[in-house]
């Protein structure tokens, strides 16, 4: 980074990972983890929980607001689309940038995400190794470039 460029104040990031699958759930947190900002990454398996744990019902009811939620698309109960749609229908919520992690490379998914407001859509590579650098690089970029919305107040 050269002299003229400015980074965004850097301060403690929220995450909501919103992953049906356990696994890709570890490697994401892992790797957020392992990345020079720090961060709390809260996991919820389902857009039922994601909603809930964004409007801070029921057990959530204490949750932190997220600062970005990584949202992937195809899970059971109400799927990321349905989460995203949902999301920037709300007053609340639509300010919350969300990142689509998830494994589909359709055109369609792609289109309609962006359709509904995402703030961008990144294809889950398989390999373990290429998935942590993919998200790492998403962390780099979200975390260290961007200037995210202020935290609110409760």
């Amino acid at each position: 980074m050269n002299a003229t460029m400015t980074r965004p104040s850097l301060r403690h990031i929220e995450i909501l990972l919103v992953e049906d699958d356990a696994a890709d759930a570890e490697l994401t947190a892992e790797a957020l983890k392992n990345g020079k900002i720090l961060n709390t990454v809260r996991h919820v398996t389902d857009g039922v929980e994601a909603l809930a744990y964004l409007r801070r019902q029921g057990r959530y009811s204490g949750a932190a607001r997220p600062d970005v939620v990584l949202l992937d698309l195809n899970m059971p109960r109400k799927d990321g689309r349905e989460v995203l749609a949902e999301m920037k229908a709300d007053s609340d919520l639509k300010e919350i940038p969300v990142v689509i992690l998830t494994t589909s490379d359709s055109d369609e998914d792609v289109t309609q995400s962006y359709a509904l407001q995402a703030n961008c859509f990144v294809t889950k590579p398989v390999g373990v190794a290429e998935f942590n650098k993919v998200v790492k690089s998403v962390g780099d970029f979200w975390f260290a470039v961007v200037k995210l919305p202020p935290p609110r107040s409760v």
